[in-house]
């Protein structure tokens, strides 16, 4: 069988680190069924039951098994500007600033294919999602890393940016409610963020796949809350985290009339939109009551407060995270990310994610899902507990 090489482009996409974890943790269930993965990021409940049924309705729709609108319907960009209205107080045109994507993910990865040429440069937060990497590679950019560190509560420094590095930069990207961090953001950090790039005139994405993700009665900050955000920049919201649609593979880029049209234009050459059905189903989803996006959130706060709590009682030094699905909490003296990692899943049969995968500043931590019942994360603490890694004097 002939082998054909790979393109020079797929060659200089960075290494799958998660794909190694898969892996590891693959390998301890051939011996082990009672493995508790906290490593994932996949919501481990289901879809509403209401938007299921719409779904099922919708495709029944033979209007919907014809190819999709290229740029998807309008009656989804309305629910996604009602959405804005109704949930930020922002209005939104549907028309011009509203993309529809198969997921956060792709528009996440397409925005750099969309404004960076070869040899451009962006800014991106570390530890930070790995994805922005794969884009911006695929786009043949460079990165200059934003360090995000605990004693500004996971906020780049923007004052450590040199001006020159900013003057050469055409993206740059955040992420609150932070992966894998679990920080929110304040609107002094939006709003320096956006005066930076109004100055040195590059393009702000912020990534908000869990900005309905908040805990103690706080709601996240959308970017777009902000005065002059429209006018530098784009935020990427989906619905996987918000309503348990991970698998359905829908979400939005909404902002800037000039990179909607953009991203309209790449995605063109790539499909044909999403299966109406599932388009309509988004739509109820986003227009409907909200109760289930609610019940959501306090159970992901009440898995919070006991890991946190289990964590503490083994003596883990941990804070809790203030939004998304996810702790981050230190390794304890003498070990790497990956060497705790790999001690808790061969020795525990825990997962956890080791922070050297999310970046250089994400060394020295580990990342912790809230993504199974509550009585499995106590165990999990128990068992890692048992190692006796921790002061608990």
């Amino acid at each position: 069988m002939k082998t054909f090489k790979q393109s020079e482009t797929l060659k200089n996409l960075p290494e799958q680190f998660f794909a190694k974890l898969v892996k590891k943790v693959a390998k301890v269930k051939e011996t082990h069924d009672d493995v508790i993965n906290l490593g994932q990021g996949n919501p481990d409940q289901p879809t509403p039951e209401p938007i299921v049924e719409r779904l099922k309705e919708a495709a029944s729709n033979p209007a919907y098994h014809k190819y999709s609108p290229f740029d998807g319907h309008f009656f989804l960009k309305e629910a996604v500007a009602n959405y804005y209205l109704r949930e930020y107080g922002v209005k939104i045109d549907p028309k011009t600033e509203v993309a529809v994507l198969a997921g956060a993910k792709a528009g996440l990865v397409e925005v750099s294919q969309c404004l960076l040429n070869p040899g451009d440069l962006a800014l991106v937060p570390d530890p930070g999602y790995p994805d922005y990497w794969s884009g911006i590679a695929i786009a043949g950019g460079k990165m200059h890393t934003m360090p995000l560190r605990p004693e500004l509560d996971f906020h780049p420094d923007f004052s450590e940016i040199d001006q020159d590095v900013l003057q050469k930069a055409s993206l740059m990207f955040l992420n609150y409610p932070n992966n894998p961090t679990g920080a929110v953001a304040t609107h002094s950090l939006f709003e320096e963020a956006i005066r930076l790039a109004h100055e040195h005139d590059f393009c702000l994405i912020h990534d908000f796949a869990y900005g309905a993700i908040g805990f103690d009665g706080k709601k996240p900050l959308s970017f777009l809350q902000i005065p002059g955000s429209k006018e530098v920049g784009v935020e990427m919201i989906t619905l996987s985290k918000t309503y348990n649609m991970a698998g359905w593979r829908v979400g939005f880029a909404v902002g800037n009339p000039s990179v909607i049209q953009a991203i309209e234009l790449l995605q063109d050459h790539y499909f044909c939109s999403i299966f109406g059905g599932i388009q309509d189903a988004a739509a109820y989803a986003l227009n409907s009551d909200q109760s289930s996006v609610v019940e959501l959130v306090d159970m992901y706060e009440k898995r919070r407060k006991v890991l946190v709590e289990s964590a503490l009682e083994i003596g883990w030094n941990v804070k809790a995270p203030q939004g998304s699905f996810f702790a981050w909490f230190p390794v304890p003296e003498g070990y790497t990310s990956e060497s705790f990692a790999d001690k808790v899943l061969e020795e525990s049969r825990v997962v956890v994610a080791p922070g050297n995968g999310f970046g250089e500043y994400g060394e020295g931590y580990v990342r912790i899902g809230l993504l199974c019942e509550e009585e499995l994360l106590r165990e999990a603490m128990l068992r890692i507990g048992a190692l006796n890694l921790f002061s608990q004097g």
